[in-house]
């Protein structure tokens, strides 16, 4: 029998869960020479124990003929198989499934991810340059934009019904800095003056997607939409409060982990969106604006917060020295904050902080500098008292 030379494409996020089942495939089958290409980046599978020899990019110098042209190819495609569409198990399960010829899902271990001491180390300094900087000890990492959000002018969209709506990531977000430092993962550059933010905001850029996984490993607690951060902080076994519109949580969580709670934006409402395998455009307009949130709505997920940051918050006793010209940064911040204070105390106005990671911008009346707000977030209605698919977490509080 000839080895097999499987192609991954798709996201990050694709790429981790089919971690699992490419462990028991090589668990099954020792002996075999098979390779895994990876069209959308091998990031994930880099110091696998076992598998990172067996990944190539797809790009790779001479991969056809000294690894794929004595192989038979084999593309899995899991939002193809009939228990993941129909709900009956996760992507992780759906890769295993047709990687390794099951017929029905099985329970697989988190997938293993590793990283580097230097990679792991920013992730550390990122987490305690903010705590330093809020002097709070409990940090939360958010994802609000999946790989779905685009931008036009300053308005911010997901056709995909994936994301946080932009005004509900603003207000999520000064809640969160109520009690918590928070790390922002978005690609998006949001002007955080603007927004009225009188507190530091992490926002790390020019950051890979491993070292920013450094970070979900190094912070207390992640929240976040259908996106490759849940996936991170299940490998890491994290905590993590996921808020899902258009997606089901049975395909693309883990709503049966007890560190997980998976809050459904689109319980009852939503039609499921058969990607990659036909073109629905009912469905999108269906399924369009699925995540936007009330003041209901965000109070259901702060509980949530509060609620697992309680129940596994570790106190650490490691002390972090930042590197030092990192450290003169947070001290001089600190600084200028104390002073700020004592203007206001004093009835001067208190400025605004900046955001880490992002530049510090001048202040500007154009509003096509910066994403003020979501598309169309003028028609956007409030949802009913009881929103769809937080009636039950509604009902126990």
């Amino acid at each position: 029998m000839r080895p097999k030379s499987f192609f991954i494409n798709g996201g990050a996020g694709r790429v981790l869960c089919s971690i699992p089942a490419f462990e028991k495939y090589q668990e099954e089958h020792p002996d075999e020479d098979f390779v895994i290409v990876c069209e959308g980046g091998t990031d994930f599978f880099k110091g696998h124990p076992s598998l990172h020899r067996k990944c190539y990019d797809h790009w790779h110098k001479d991969l056809f003929e000294d690894k794929i042209k004595h192989t038979d190819i084999v593309t899995p495609e899991p939002y193809r198989i009939w228990h993941y569409y129909n709900q009956k198990c996760n992507l992780s399960q759906a890769f295993d499934i047709e990687i390794n010829g099951l017929s029905e899902p099985r329970e697989l271990p988190k997938p293993t991810v590793k990283l580097s001491r230097e990679e792991e180390t920013t992730g550390i300094f990122i987490v305690e340059e903010v705590r330093q900087r809020t002097k709070k000890k409990k940090t939360v990492v958010f994802q609000p934009f999946g790989r779905g959000v685009q931008t036009a002018g300053n308005i911010i969209m997901d056709t995909s019904g994936r994301s946080f709506e932009f005004n509900n990531v603003i207000s999520i977000l000064k809640k969160l800095q109520k009690k918590y430092s928070v790390v922002l993962l978005s690609e998006l550059t949001i002007d955080f003056e603007k927004e009225g933010f009188t507190e530091t905001v992490s926002h790390p850029v020019q950051r890979s997607l491993r070292e920013l996984a450094g970070a979900i490993k190094a912070a207390d607690l992640f929240i976040g939409c259908d996106s490759v951060g849940q996936h991170i902080a299940k490998a890491f076994e994290k905590p993590a409060v996921v808020v899902v519109g258009s997606t089901f949580k049975e395909n693309i969580s883990y709503p049966e982990d007890k560190k997980f709670s998976v809050l459904d934006m689109g319980e009852g409402l939503r039609v499921y969106d058969p990607i990659r395998i036909t073109i629905d455009e009912y469905t999108n307009r269906v399924n369009d604006r699925i995540m936007a949130m009330n003041d209901k709505v965000e109070s259901v997920i702060m509980q949530e917060v509060d609620k697992l940051m309680k129940k596994y918050y570790k106190v650490s006793d490691k002390v972090i020295r930042l590197p030092d010209e990192m450290q003169q940064q947070v001290d001089y911040t600190l600084q200028m904050e104390e002073e700020m204070k004592k203007q206001k105390a004093s009835g001067g106005q208190m400025m605004p902080m900046p955001s880490l990671g992002s530049k510090e911008t001048k202040k500007s009346n154009n509003p096509n500098l910066i994403p003020a707000l979501m598309a169309d977030q003028c028609d956007i209605k409030p949802l009913s008292k009881t929103p769809s698919g937080f009636a039950d977490v509604l009902k126990t509080k």
